[in-house]
C-alpha cells in the first residue's frame, strides 16, 4: 500500500524539497500551493525522475473556500491522505509596531490558524487507520523572543509536542522540524537583510528534508538540522532568554518612510 503525503507550500524552496524527498521514498504525493504553474512544473519533475503521482491541488490557504477545499481532501476516507506537511508560510519585512495589523493577521492565520484546520481534518483519519504522521515546519526563530513570526513558530513547536503525546496511543507520529537560516526565496520575500549572515550558518533544503524524515522514522519530536543550530537551541533552554534572543539576526528599525 503507497502512502499519501499532502504539502502545503509545495511550489518552492523546503515545500518542493519535502515533495522530493518524499518521492524518493516511493511516496504518493498531493502538492497544495497558490501558484499552479509551478506547481505543475515541481510535480511534473518528480514524475519524471521518480514515476510518483502527483496530484496538484492549487489553493490559497488564506481564502476560508480554499482551505476548506484542502481540509475536504485530508478528511476523504476514499482517498486516504497518510501523511501532511504544514509548510506554507511567510515573514514580513518590519518588526511587528511597524506592520500593517492586517497583514500581521494574515501572517498568524497562515502559520496558526491553517495548520490547525488541516491538522483537525486529517486527525480522524490517522486514528481510524492507527498509523500516519504530521510535520509541522517551525523555526529556530519560535525558540526564544524573535519577534511576531517567533512567536507563531513557538505555536507551531508547543502545538505539534502536545499533538504528539495526543496521537502516540494511535500510533500518528508527530513531528516539529525547526529549521535555521535556509537557503529558500523566504528572506528575500521577507525583505530580510541577510548579507552579513556567513555561509556557515546557511542550510540546504535538502539537508533539512533529510533530517527531518530520519528524525521522523526515529519517532523524536522536534528535528533540528545543524550543530550549530543545535547548540543554539540547547542555550535558549540553559542561557537567559534575553542574551540568546540577542545572537540572532531581527529586524530591528522602522522602515525609512516612517517615524
Amino acid at each position: 500500500m503507497s502512502t499519501t503525503v499532502l504539502i502545503t507550500g509545495a511550489s518552492a524552496g523546503l515545500g518542493a524539497a519535502f515533495a522530493r524527498g518524499f518521492a524518493a521514498k516511493g511516496c504518493d504525493l498531493v502538492l497544495v500551493a497558490r501558484d499552479k504553474a509551478r506547481l505543475e512544473s515541481v510535480a511534473d519533475g518528480l514524475r519524471r525522475e521518480f514515476g510518483t503521482a502527483c496530484e496538484v491541488l492549487p489553493a490559497d490557504l488564506l481564502d476560508p473556500a480554499q482551505c476548506a477545499t484542502v481540509e475536504a481532501r485530508l478528511a476523504d476516507p476514499g482517498r486516504p491522505v497518510d501523511m501532511l506537511v504544514n509548510n506554507a508560510g511567510f515573514g514580513l519585512p518590519a518588526p511587528y509596531p511597524y506592520n500593517p495589523v492586517e497583514d500581521e493577521e494574515r501572517m498568524l492565520d497562515l502559520l496558526v490558524k491553517v495548520p490547525l484546520r488541516l491538522t483537525h481534518a486529517l486527525l480522524p483519519g490517522l486514528r481510524e487507520r492507527r498509523r500516519g504522521a504530521v510535520l509541522n515546519l517551525a523555526s529556530v526563530a519560535g525558540l526564544l523572543p524573535t519577534g511576531t513570526y517567533g512567536a507563531a513558530k513557538a505555536w507551531v513547536i508547543a502545538f505539534s509536542e502536545s499533538l504528539r503525546v495526543d496521537m502516540e496511543p494511535y500510533g500518528v507520529r508527530v513531528l516539529a522540524v525547526v529549521p535555521g537560516f535556509t537557503r529558500t526565496e523566504f528572506q528575500e520575500r521577507a525583505g530580510m537583510d541577510v548579507s552579513a549572515l556567513r555561509d556557515a550558518v546557511w542550510l540546504e533544503p535538502e539537508t533539512v528534508v533529510d533530517k527531518a524524515l530520519r528524525d521522523l522514522a526515529r519517532r523524536r519530536p522536534v528535528s533540528i538540522t545543524g550543530r550549530h543550530y543545535r547548540a543554539y537551541a540547547l542555550a535558549a533552554r540553559h542561557l537567559p532568554r534575553g542574551f540568546v534572543a540577542g545572537r540572532m539576526p531581527r529586524k530591528r528599525n522602522a522602515p525609512a518612510d516612517r517615524p
